[in-house]
């Protein structure tokens, strides 16, 4: 058995393996290839034992049963995280005025280090991780409420800098462990903080960096664009920077369409309106294209989703006061059977150039 690079390599073989078995069966009840009772009895042996080696090392689901109840346990794992933080912070919340500020400095200190040894101990003793991304949760959560409560302590000025150690703290969990939820997090957090020091470049305080989309939009694509450079090395985190760079540009721009006054471009709101929404279709489209081309289907259904949005709201903005309503939406009906005549055709299109 070829060696897997890690779980979810492992599990995406498990995957193929069923495929495999699935279509040379519907081959062989087409009549076209029927393997001997020898060769079907050696082949199915090879892939049993494949499986059961796979499942062994990398503690992957080998059966739909299986796949469900993991689905349930990263449910739960992400819902206990969620559960322990609450617990935490309620808990510090109640009894916090009681203690001294040692005593508070000392907590605020030893928690985030007591979750990260224990997040190393789980890590080296299950194969799931499970408990692991629930502590990675739990000290995330830890370790914002330790610099913000110690900023309040010390009467520290609040800095957008909180984000870029938040971010960087989530990042290193994140590779440290493979957790996704945690890369979404940090870049989340990083996105926030290029954000806030754009806005703090341009004048107004770091905090108003949500009344600037602008700023939004560059560290957006740099995230989209992280995939490409970072090649295959971590190719389990590429659809995290896609969505979240993604849906970071989509919603600047549906905010820029309505509330062009947030706009630094010195224009007025009649160009910035028609400079944005011509941006927005264009990026969504631009996405479901390279989508198509490159196979991420993921990423086109997101593209599609804020096109339609889009679009819809273009629509009411025109047509809503004035056209009578079972009018307005018989032609949002139309417009969506136009729309999937069209994206049918580039499907079409598409699996011709793919065939041979």
């Amino acid at each position: 058995m070829s060696e897997p690079v890690g779980k979810r390599e492992a599990q995406r073989r498990v995957e193929r393996i069923h495929a495999f078995r699935e279509q040379l069966a519907e081959i062989a009840g087409e009549g076209v290839l029927e393997l001997s009772a020898e060769q079907q009895s050696r082949l199915d042996l090879h892939l049993d034992k494949t499986l059961s080696e796979l499942a062994e090392r990398y503690d992957v689901d080998i059966s739909a049963s299986q796949k469900q109840i993991s689905l349930g346990m990263r449910i739960l794992s992400t819902l206990g995280g969620l559960a322990f933080c609450a617990a935490v912070f309620l808990f510090f919340y109640r009894y916090w005025g009681l203690l001294s500020t040692v005593a508070q400095t000392a907590i605020l200190i030893a928690v985030p280090i007591a979750v990260l040894v224990a997040m190393q101990f789980t890590a080296r003793h299950e194969k799931t991780l499970y408990y692991t991304a629930l502590l990675g949760l739990v000290a995330f959560a830890s370790f914002i409420m330790n610099m913000a409560v110690l900023g309040s302590i010390f009467n520290i000025t609040p800095s957008q800098n909180a984000f870029l150690v938040w971010g960087a703290f989530a990042l290193v969990l994140a590779y440290t462990y493979r957790f996704r939820l945690l890369l979404a997090a940090g870049l989340i957090c990083l996105l926030v903080y290029v954000a806030a020091t754009l806005t703090a470049w341009s004048g107004p305080y770091w905090a108003s960096c949500a009344e600037r989309p602008e700023f939004f939009l560059l560290p957006g694509l740099a995230a989209v664009l992280v995939p490409m450079i970072d090649g295959r090395k971590h190719a389990d985190f590429h659809f995290v920077y896609r969505l979240i760079g993604l849906v970071t540009i989509f919603t600047a721009l549906e905010i820029l369409m309505h509330e062009s006054w947030m706009s630094v471009l010195p224009l007025g709101k009649k160009p910035l309106q028609a400079i944005y929404q011509v941006t927005a279709f264009a990026a969504a489209g631009a996405t479901i294209w390279l989508g198509i081309r490159h196979k991420f289907i993921g990423i086109v259904n997101l593209g599609s989703a804020f096109f339609a949005l889009y679009l819809f709201d273009r629509l009411v903005d025109w047509w809503w006061n004035w056209m009578p309503k079972y009018l307005f939406f018989l032609i949002v009906g139309l417009i969506a059977v136009g729309l999937m005549t069209v994206f049918r055709r580039i499907r079409s299109r598409t699996l011709r150039v793919q065939m041979p």
